[in-house]
């Protein structure tokens, strides 16, 4: 009992709360008093009864259930990469053990959930928001840093389109507009933010930095930052009219299912490479040469102004050609004008839950009152995926407040490749990598 008393005692300390320290009183009738059947469910057998194997089983879920939601709200939890913006570094079909210590678990938001569920289970919602909680973390080993990969809600996850939920509403309103996005997406639900979907980026700027993006390559405070290993640009590769071989492709680290070949130009007009496969696929005796495909103002199709942060055509910014943006931090004042309101907006309004609204004289108005500048309430991130040209990032949605963060992957358990069939679909290098 006294074993499990102090355990008990040091995670009340940590959650904050110590209403939780009543909790005592059901492990001293545990192990002392033994007045309650606490486990009710379980059944007692008497000496020479013939057990009963469903209500063993019975048992076995009910605890593996409490353990593991215990485990995932407080420790890890499991996370599959669905997509390709962050490969060569992660892939898609990476099965991810995610820390929640690294920075600090969050205590749940919404804590009517189906166990083993994030957001939805059979096309409906998992969850009931019939509890709220305020937002608040517990103490973890340190803070997002710059380089870090991290996972957290997607900032724009908060309504979402019904017939097509990995969509970006409000993308689509501001292309199509809100009538159209309704009709033809809607309806639409909203989602509390422990609730939005996951994404996982690199964080290339904290809060205080001042972000430029400059040919595709991340410059802080007027310095060039590290390239890292998996940070790939996509290149106009020109052939002499054959395919570079497949198993070759395959070796240089390439998705083979994400990669076209234009027999009119004849090569590959988007051929993602890190900075060492570059050097490599120079040397291939098939290729005649190799471009980078470098977006600048007007951006290229499908991207434009109302595609990029800050959606102005006054900004001027291209997904390779970003910035300066000064990342807001926690406790700073910014002066707010018409003209610097749109890249702050969504931040006092969504993230911060504050009533905006601006008069037409140009007079801006925050909770009624009328203001000159903003002071943020918390940090803010700028993530950005190593597939550069195919990742859905800050640089289409903007900043990710602090209270988005989940957690920092830490392990690869499992690696699948959905493009080829088992066994071989099997990525077995990847097994138990430390990310």
């Amino acid at each position: 009992m006294g074993f499990w008393a102090i355990l008990y005692t040091l995670w009340v300390a940590w959650l904050g709360n110590w209403w939780w320290i009543l909790g005592l009183i059901i492990i001293f009738d545990i192990h002392i008093t033994k007045k309650v059947k606490w486990l009710f469910w379980k059944k007692d057998y008497k000496e020479g009864e013939k057990r009963n194997v469903w209500l063993d089983w019975l048992d076995a879920i009910i605890f593996a259930t409490v353990v593991v939601t215990f485990i995932n709200i407080f420790f890890f939890q499991a996370f599959k990469i669905p997509s390709s913006s962050m490969e060569s570094s992660l892939y898609t079909g990476d099965h991810l053990f995610v820390s929640k210590l690294a920075y600090g678990p969050k205590v749940p938001q919404t804590p009517l959930t189906i166990p083993f569920t994030h957001n939805v289970i059979f096309g409906k919602e998992s969850y009931s928001t019939l509890i709220q909680n305020k937002y608040r973390r517990l103490k973890g080993f340190g803070h997002v840093k710059r380089g870090d990969y991290v996972v957290f809600n997607f900032p724009h996850g908060d309504t979402v389109l019904t017939r097509f939920p990995s969509e970006d509403y409000y993308a689509w309103v501001r292309n199509a507009g809100r009538d159209y996005t309704i009709a033809n997406g809607g309806p639409v639900k909203v989602r509390p933010m422990d609730k939005e979907d996951h994404y996982v980026k690199r964080c290339v700027a904290v809060a205080g930095d001042t972000l430029s993006v400059r040919d595709g390559l991340v410059w802080i405070d007027g310095e060039k930052q590290e390239v890292y290993p998996g940070v790939q640009l996509t290149y106009k590769v020109v052939t002499n009219g054959q395919k570079i071989n497949t198993r070759t492709v395959e070796k240089l680290g390439l998705n083979t299912s994400e990669l076209l070949y234009d027999p009119n130009l004849p090569g590959y007009p988007a051929m993602p490479l890190t900075a060492s496969m570059l050097e490599e696929i120079k040397g291939y005796s098939a290729v005649e040469s190799v471009e980078p495909n470098l977006d600048v103002f007007p951006p290229d199709f499908p991207d434009s102004y109302l595609s990029i942060f800050p959606f102005t055509e006054d900004s001027k910014w291209t997904r390779d050609n970003f910035g300066p943006l000064w990342i807001p931090a926690k406790g700073a004042t910014v002066e707010l004008s018409v003209s610097n309101l749109p890249l702050y907006e969504r931040i006092i309004t969504s993230y911060e839950g504050h009533d905006l609204k601006v008069a037409g004289d140009g007079s801006i108005f925050i909770d009624g009152e009328k203001v000159s500048s903003y002071t943020f309430g918390q940090d803010y991130y700028f993530m950005m995926g190593d597939n550069r040209h195919n990742s859905l990032d800050s640089r289409y949605w903007g900043f990710v407040p602090e209270d988005h963060v989940v957690g920092k992957p830490s392990i690869v358990w499992l690696s699948t490749d959905s493009g080829r069939k088992f066994p071989n679909s099997i990525r077995w290098r990847r097994f138990f990598k430390i990310v």
